[in-house]
Parts: C-alpha cells; sequence; structure tokens
C-alpha cells in the first residue's frame, strides 16, 4: 500500500472522482456504468484483469448508497432465491475472471462492450417502458437459469449487468422500473460483496484508485436514486455519453488484446 501511495500521482484524483461521480449516477439510473470506471482504470495503466477487480470497490459502495436511498422512497421486492442463484452465478464468473489471462480478458472486454453498444443503440429502455404488471410465464428452470447466467456476466466483468437485471427483473418478474432498479442495487451490492472478496484473494485489487472512484460513485448513486425517484425518465440522457465511452473503450481493449 506505501508503494502505491508514493507513486500516485495526486492530480489524477479530481479527474478519478469525476469519473466515478459519472459512472455511479449511470448505474443508479441504468447500468453500464462500469464502462467508464474501466476504461478510466486502463488509461491510466492498471492491467485489465486488476481494473476488473479494482472496479468492484466503488460498485459495492455506490450500490449500497444507491439501494438505501430508493427503499427510502419506494417499497422495494426481495426475491430470495433470485438473489441466492444470481450470487451463485458470480461465485463462478468471478473465478473464471481472475484465472484469465491480461490477453484474453482484454478481448473479452472488447467484445463484450461490442455487445452493450449494440443494447445502447437499440434503445432497451424503449420497452422497458412498457412495465407489466403479471411475470412472464416462464418454467422454474428456464427462469433461474437466466439469472445464474447473468450472475456469470456480473461476477466476470461488472460493466452491463445491470441492463440484463433490469430486462430480467420487468419482463420475467413483473417488476416496475423502479422496484427493478431498488432489486438491482440490492443484488449487485450481495453479489460483489463475494467478488470482490475473491479479486482480494488473488491480489487484483489497486485499493487507492478503487477507494478514489467509490467515493465519486456514493455521491453519484445518491444524487441519482433522488433524481430518478421523481424523475422516471432519467435515463434518456446517458444513452449519448455511453455511446460516445464505448466506441473509445471499444477501440482500446481491442487495440490491447490483439497487440
Amino acid at each position: 500500500m506505501e508503494n502505491i501511495l508514493a507513486n500516485y500521482n495526486w492530480e489524477l484524483t479530481p479527474l478519478i472522482i469525476l469519473a466515478g461521480f459519472v459512472a455511479g449516477g449511470i448505474n443508479t439510473v441504468a447500468g453500464s456504468g462500469s464502462v467508464v470506471t474501466l476504461s478510466m482504470l486502463s488509461f491510466l495503466g492498471l492491467p485489465s484483469t486488476i481494473a476488473n477487480g479494482t472496479n468492484r470497490i466503488g460498485v459495492l459502495f455506490q450500490s449500497f448508497t444507491a439501494y438505501r436511498t430508493y427503499r427510502q422512497h419506494n417499497e422495494i421486492p426481495i426475491n430470495t432465491p433470485v438473489l441466492l442463484t444470481i450470487i451463485a452465478g458470480a461465485l463462478v464468473g468471478t473465478q473464471i475472471a481472475v484465472e484469465i489471462n491480461e490477453r484474453m480478458m482484454n478481448l473479452c472486454i472488447g467484445v463484450l462492450m461490442i455487445g452493450l453498444l449494440f443494447l445502447v443503440l437499440r434503445k432497451p429502455k424503449e420497452w422497458l417502458k412498457k412495465q407489466k404488471s403479471e411475470p412472464a410465464n416462464w418454467s422454474n428452470f428456464v427462469r433461474y437459469g437466466i439469472f445464474f447466467l447473468i450472475g456469470i456476466y456480473g461476477g466476470f466483468i461488472q460493466a452491463g449487468v445491470g441492463i440484463l437485471l433490469l430486462s430480467a427483473f420487468i419482463l420475467g418478474e413483473g417488476f416496475t422500473l423502479i422496484q427493478s432498479n431498488g432489486m438491482k442495487q440490492l443484488v449487485v451490492l450481495a453479489y460483489n460483496i463475494f467478488s470482490l472478496s475473491i479479486f482480494l484473494y488473488y491480489g487484483q485489487v489497486n485499493w487507492v484508485y478503487g477507494l478514489l472512484l467509490a467515493v465519486g460513485q456514493v455521491f453519484g448513486a445518491y444524487l441519482a436514486a433522488r433524481f430518478a425517484t421523481r424523475h422516471p425518465k432519467a435515463n434518456i440522457w446517458i444513452r449519448y455519453l455511453l455511446v460516445v465511452i464505448l466506441l473509445v473503450s471499444i477501440v482500446r481493449f481491442l487495440w490491447l488484446g490483439l497487440a
């Protein structure tokens, strides 16, 4: 820790906190905010494997803050079997993430971000606005299978899991958008407690960068959650920001993976 502090460029602090603030707001209102933090950590020179673990510190604090804020204004349903299923999947995904090599991780992040860009450009929130009153008629095998796969994805790479969770909760469980956002924060908080522990065990966490991002993410999450509870259309503005960040990140991670 002392070596990290000694080599740290403190002039970067405002920029790192700002990146965390933006990511916290995006994650709270919709999803994919980790695209911002992963990109920032990569540009700061962290290997993608360590960036992936470091990113979980801010996500943990941000999710806790956002969930508490949602709970103060809304009744958030808690589905324990679904929660445990996602945690189980996240354990598998995190284990894959800590064992994969650097080049392959860069390629995976780049390819997954291409998929996220497709989702953002297709405006998934347009059909998420149609809040269903009845859950989908899924069998338990399909239902828990979907949530287990989402857990694997979230454990492997946090970026974009929010969109998947919102889709599953609204279309599959019949939650409203506000309820789904609240449940999403609880799920992300729960599984990242375990994911961060695994990353720490394998030494793939930079505490200085992670805690600075967390400062920004907490404030971003708090303000975004308060705003979202009063303005359901608060997620519209982030689409354009995400497109730009995704395009830059795709080029960078694919270049690192193919170089």
